[in-house]
């Protein structure tokens, strides 16, 4: 039984929903946030997953990508938010934390911060809770239901959204998130790559009612909830491959 990796977060409900009810007995699924889940990966104890891309860039050989799906966005994620207690221009020189949760969301605001707005801060990863980060630093990146949730009460004057900023500064989408395989695992891909396109087009196609389900329910909508899906994009074309390659470019740049 093929083990796949299932990260938590509301981005990715749809298609773990709709994959696990049309095939319930051919995988094993096992959670992570996106950090744990990019070491299982690694290290063999998961077949598949959808997994940060900073993983897939750094370790291109250890990895097959499963062809045309990707958690990406072309434009605001809604999702990926720094939360700042000043204007952007004022975070020079101080020390902006990260949650510890995402490699890919980290090296991005390294990029947002250093190569888009030439601000020199110090980036600090850290497991605390918003409120008490913000109570000595300026400024805290997160991500998935943590800055889904804090998004609604806007615990600071200045909320930027990541993928938004790429957006406007590039033209391209930013891919937060490949599914790939470990290569030992390659003889699976075909049929696990059918059943993720039967359950991408699926969800697709009921975002609305899948909300329902949802267990960020608890603080969004349902509208809201599929406003947010169909504002990501979980396909994997050229444009994404051009942003992917762009992003492998200012990573090497900034030295992540």
């Amino acid at each position: 039984m093929l083990k796949i990796g299932r990260i938590p977060y509301a981005n990715l409900y749809p298609i773990y929903h709709c994959l696990e009810k049309a095939s319930s007995t051919a995988y094993e699924f096992i959670g992570g946030v996106p950090y744990e889940i990019n070491r299982l990966l690694r290290e063999g104890r998961i077949d598949i997953s959808p997994s940060s891309s900073v993983e897939y860039l750094r370790r291109p050989e250890r990895y097959l990508l499963i062809e045309g799906h990707s958690v990406s966005s072309e434009g605001p994620v809604g999702s990926i938010l720094l939360f700042s207690r000043m204007r952007l221009e004022g975070l020079d020189g101080r020390t902006v934390l990260h949650t510890s949760q995402s490699e890919t969301s980290a090296a991005l605001l390294r990029i947002v911060l250093s190569r888009f707005h030439g601000l020199r801060c110090n980036i600090e990863s850290s497991g605390l809770p918003l409120d008490e980060g913000l109570g000595t630093h300026a400024a805290y990146l997160l991500i998935g239901d943590d800055a889904l949730r804090h998004a609604r009460r806007r615990p600071t004057p200045f909320v930027y959204d990541l993928g938004d900023i790429w957006y406007r500064e590039t033209g391209l989408p930013f891919v937060f998130a490949l599914w790939m395989a470990n290569r030992g695992s390659a003889a699976a891909i075909e049929s696990f790559r059918r059943d993720l396109d039967v359950a991408k087009a699926e969800a697709l196609g009921s975002l609305p009612e899948i909300a329902e389900s949802c267990p960020a329910r608890r603080w969004l909508s349902a509208e809201e909830l599929t406003a947010y899906w169909r504002g990501l994009s979980y396909g994997f074309g050229e444009r994404h491959r051009r942003g992917l390659e762009l992003f492998n470019e200012y990573l090497k740049e900034t030295g992540v």
